[in-house]
């Protein structure tokens, strides 16, 4: 069975806990703007994910870790959308990108929808980060994502409210908010001895 066929079976499964929606509860139903993210995870004996760093001078999310991505253009879907912005953010080659399917939505406090893309990319698949949004790009190993001993539980105070986020952490670069509860709800698809 292919890596991909492995998360295809994997996608349509029972979950082992129920998904996280987005956000503060209370700005969850203020989320309208669609969006698309693609995690791209790599073929090979020891899979792993691609994820960027935002450059600092961005409007939003600056300096943060996110998986390529962006808003869904008219006409478009998140497939469509996720490769898009795959491509712009990292040259990455939509043909080479085998799309296995997709994540519940996750709504976030800054007004967004987003859909999670799945795709298997080659392992040596060349990446060129867009010079004005993203200033590096890495592979994490996806069996230390999955883990939940590496998904912790943070909190902070955002809007006069206590938030409660998880951050994952991997070779001292810190992957949190919306980006690490998308992996969480990945891990709660996958079955982590299946990867390991």
């Amino acid at each position: 069975m292919t890596l991909a066929d492995k998360l295809r079976t994997a996608l349509v499964s029972e979950p082992a806990a129920a998904p996280i929606e987005g956000d503060l509860p209370g700005f969850r139903a203020q989320a309208v703007i669609p969006a698309a993210v693609l995690i791209a995870i790599t073929k090979g004996p020891e899979p792993g994910v691609i994820l960027t760093v935002r450059r600092e001078h961005m409007r939003t999310h600056a300096g943060q870790i996110a998986f390529p991505g962006g808003r869904i253009d008219p006409g478009e879907s998140a497939i469509d959308a996720a490769l898009r912005e795959a491509h712009e953010e990292l040259l990455m080659d939509s043909d080479a990108v085998e799309v296995v399917g997709e994540l519940g939505m996750y709504r976030t406090v800054t007004g967004y929808i987003i859909t999670p893309v799945i795709g298997v990319i080659p392992p040596d698949l060349p990446l060129t980060p867009h010079e004005h949004e993203v200033a590096d790009w890495f592979k994490a190993p996806l069996v230390h994502l999955l883990d939940p001993a590496n998904q912790h539980i943070r909190s902070a105070l955002l809007l006069g409210r206590q938030r409660h986020y998880y951050e994952i952490e991997w070779n001292s670069r810190k992957i949190w908010g919306a980006t690490a509860a998308m992996i969480v709800n990945l891990s709660r698809r996958l079955h982590r001895e299946v990867w390991s």
